[in-house]
C-alpha cells in the first residue's frame, strides 16, 4: 500500500500537533511537513519530496489560505488541497473552488469523517460537508439533455460564481433585482437545486461555466 504524504499548514501549533497525532493512527498517511502559514510552507517545500495532500487553514498571518491555494494552483497544481476551517462559509468555498481545492472540512469534524475526506481526496475524488452539498458534488447525475441555457442565464451563472451579491450582479447585468431573482429561480428549477453554491457547482461540473 503506497504512502500518501501530507503537509499541515496552520498557525496553531497545538492543532497541528493534534492532527499529526490523529494521522499517525491512520494507515498509509504520513506527515512530511508542518508550517505555520503559506510563506513558511512554500519556503520549506522540498521539490524532491512534495506532499500529495495539503491540509490548509484559511485564517493565517503573512500568507493566508486563499493566497496559499492560489500559489499551489499556479506552481504545484498536482498537489491536492483540503481546507480545514472553523466556519461554515459558502462564499469562501466558492472563492476557494477557483483555486482548485478538492475538499472543505470543518475543524470540529468527527475523526471518521476526517479519514473519509482524506481517502476521497487522495484517491482523486472530492469531499465537501453537507452545507456545501457534499452529496451533490460526489453523486451528481448527468444533466438532462433537454436543459438549455440562454446567454443571459450563462452570464448570470458566471457572475454567481464570484463574490458579488445578487444586487451587485443586477447592476453588472444592467437589470432589476426582480429580473435577477427570476434568473436564479429558473436556474434552480432547471438544475434541481436550492442554493447558490449548489447551482455554481452544477454549472462548473457540467462545463456550463469555468471559475
Amino acid at each position: 500500500m503506497s504512502i500518501t504524504k501530507i503537509a499541515l499548514v496552520d498557525d496553531h501549533r497545538l492543532f497541528r500537533s493534534g492532527i499529526a497525532t490523529l494521522l499517525s493512527n491512520f494507515e498509509r498517511y504520513q506527515v512530511i511537513l508542518e508550517a505555520s502559514n503559506g510563506l513558511d510552507f512554500s519556503d520549506h517545500l522540498d521539490p524532491e519530496n512534495k506532499p500529495d495532500v495539503v491540509l490548509l487553514d484559511i485564517n493565517m498571518p503573512i500568507m493566508d489560505g486563499f493566497e496559499t491555494a492560489d500559489w499551489l494552483k499556479k506552481n504545484h497544481p498536482k498537489i491536492k488541497i483540503i481546507i480545514l476551517s472553523m466556519f461554515e462559509d459558502s462564499d469562501k468555498v466558492i472563492r476557494l473552488l477557483k483555486s482548485g481545492i478538492k475538499g472543505y472540512l470543518l475543524k470540529d469534524s468527527d475523526p471518521r469523517e476526517f479519514k473519509q475526506a482524506l481517502d476521497h481526496v487522495s484517491s482523486g475524488d472530492v469531499y465537501y460537508p453537507d452545507f456545501v452539498t457534499k452529496r451533490l458534488v460526489n453523486n451528481l447525475q448527468e444533466p438532462n439533455d433537454r436543459i438549455s441555457l440562454t446567454e443571459r442565464e450563462i452570464e448570470f451563472l458566471e457572475l454567481a460564481g464570484t463574490d458579488l451579491s445578487y444586487k451587485e450582479i443586477a447592476e453588472e447585468m444592467c437589470v432589476s433585482n426582480r429580473t435577477i431573482d427570476g434568473y436564479r429561480d429558473q436556474l434552480f428549477e432547471k438544475f434541481g437545486v436550492k442554493t447558490r453554491v449548489a447551482l455554481v457547482l452544477h454549472a462548473v461540473k457540467f462545463n456550463f461555466i469555468q471559475l
